[in-house]
């Protein structure tokens, strides 16, 4: 699916209200939505559903006044970006009980490790490096500077790296 689609789907949902424009929107956005909220959630998967269905909701009501600035994928994680930091200020950024962290695939303990990193060193983290955001853009969608987005991503790796090292894996 393109942008173009996506711009076609987004019309006939604003238009008609159309269920079945929605359902594709949805079927091609939501998996990126999740897995960022996901990551960014640090592994807690109650949390990251949460996250994502309010992203959702949010976009659903806010989708008229989407400008194409950029890409209606890019402007959903932004949405899911700010609905987690809110979830952070209202306190669900505490160590979760371990049945509820979704466990880390391969990649062996990474997961846990990019998961323990406090919340702004791990959005930083995986905005950058996983989800391939600039500085810049980082930035913006989390309200600091873009030497700060670097300086986090700097001690983000560095505790990685650490982590990494005393496991024997780096």
């Amino acid at each position: 699916m393109t942008d173009d689609e996506d711009r076609r789907l987004v019309a006939r949902f604003l238009d008609a209200r159309d269920e079945r424009s929605f359902r594709a929107l949805y079927r091609r956005h939501a998996g990126t939505v999740y897995g960022l909220a996901l990551r960014l959630c640090g592994g807690r998967a109650a949390q990251a559903e949460d996250v994502a269905q309010e992203a959702w909701v949010r976009a659903t009501r806010g989708l008229g006044g989407f400008r194409w600035g950029s890409r209606l994928g890019s402007w959903l994680c932004g949405i899911a970006v700010n609905v987690w930091r809110e979830s952070c200020r209202e306190g669900f950024v505490g160590e979760p009980p371990a049945e509820a962290v979704v466990a880390p695939r391969a990649d062996g303990d990474l997961g846990r490790i990019v998961a323990g990193l406090p919340p702004g060193a791990r959005a930083v983290l995986v905005l950058h490096d996983v989800e391939g955001y600039t500085h810049a853009e980082i930035g913006a969608l989390l309200g600091i500077e873009d030497g700060t987005s670097k300086s986090q991503l700097a001690k983000a790796r560095a505790a990685v790296r650490a982590a990494l090292a005393a496991n024997g894996d780096g």
